[in-house]
């Protein structure tokens, strides 16, 4: 990837992100108390559905960017090598192999920046405090003496759990949406909106997938305290049954499922703009 494609994956992933989290906040939010200790009511109901934004938009445009950047950037670089290395693979095979391996490196780029906006986010959502600035005072305080950088990605490897099936369901399903449609279509590339249709549906078979890994995801970055991952999966289980691993998986669904459409039609129409507007840059210099 040259500079050029570097800074039109940065800020497609920038405006996808940002955009995203600022339409869908308040469902993430529905979602979070639903799955918090307690239950809804007791986290706040529907009250104050836009507490904890401060720390996202903070944090989308530089973990969307860094999402995208790598998971470009990883896609161009390992298709050739793995064709070297499989050349009796299908093309199928390769390309979802290499979009798979690609987003889970990108998921993972981008939780050294989510992951501490999401426990700060998600304990301002459940009323633990007024404002994400408070709630980063109080882990700051390091009141319970497990250290800054521990409190800041609690959850983190239950976070990485969960990314990893999820993109590794939704953006090869992406992809391939993509190509059987644009095959069908008589085109090299879809529209963006259409790009946003197939995200859509990836996105949703995706986040219904994983909404276990989500529940315990939730529940360890609103501990205060370190939690083996054995013994809060027994926890929960004791509270309900199996039906609490999918607490929250209806607004889950439906918010990852219209912003499936909005993060990659977003992504999409800013790419799209981007790129036609550097190639008519380059043809005026040549």
């Amino acid at each position: 990837m040259d500079s050029g494609g570097f800074f039109v994956s940065l800020l497609s992933g920038a405006a996808a992100g940002t955009s995203t989290d600022l339409v869908f906040f308040p469902i993430d939010t529905l979602k979070t108390r639903l799955q918090a200790k307690g239950g809804f009511f007791a986290n706040g109901g529907y009250r104050g559905v836009y507490r904890g934004l401060g720390s996202t938009v903070v944090a989308s445009a530089p973990g969307a960017s860094l999402f995208f950047v790598s998971y470009d950037y990883m896609k161009a670089t390992l298709k050739p090598k793995f064709q070297r290395l499989m050349p009796n693979a299908s093309d199928q095979f390769i390309d979802t192999t290499v979009q798979m391996v690609s987003s889970t490196v990108g998921e993972i780029s981008a939780c050294m920046v989510r992951v501490p906006s999401e426990v700060i986010k998600q304990r301002t959502q459940t009323h633990s405090s007024h404002s994400s600035w408070e709630t980063l005072k109080v882990i700051l305080k390091n009141e319970n003496g497990e250290g800054i950088r521990r409190n800041l990605y609690r959850g983190w490897s239950t976070t990485i759990m969960r990314e990893i099936p999820f993109t590794c369901i939704q953006f090869p399903l992406y992809e391939f949406l993509k190509k059987k449609l644009a095959q069908f279509q008589g085109v090299d590339r879809v529209a963006p909106w259409n790009g946003a249709v197939c995200g859509s549906i990836a996105g949703g078979i995706a986040a219904a997938a994983t909404t276990p890994l989500d529940v315990l995801k939730t529940r360890l970055m609103l501990s205060h305290q370190s939690v083996p991952l054995w013994q809060l999966t027994r926890s929960i289980y004791s509270e309900g049954g199996l039906k609490v691993f999918l607490s929250g998986i209806g607004p889950r669904t439906m918010w990852i499922s219209a912003g499936g459409a909005v993060f990659l039609g977003m992504y999409e129409t800013v790419h799209a703009l981007l790129t036609y507007q550097r190639g008519h840059q380059n043809d005026r210099l040549m």
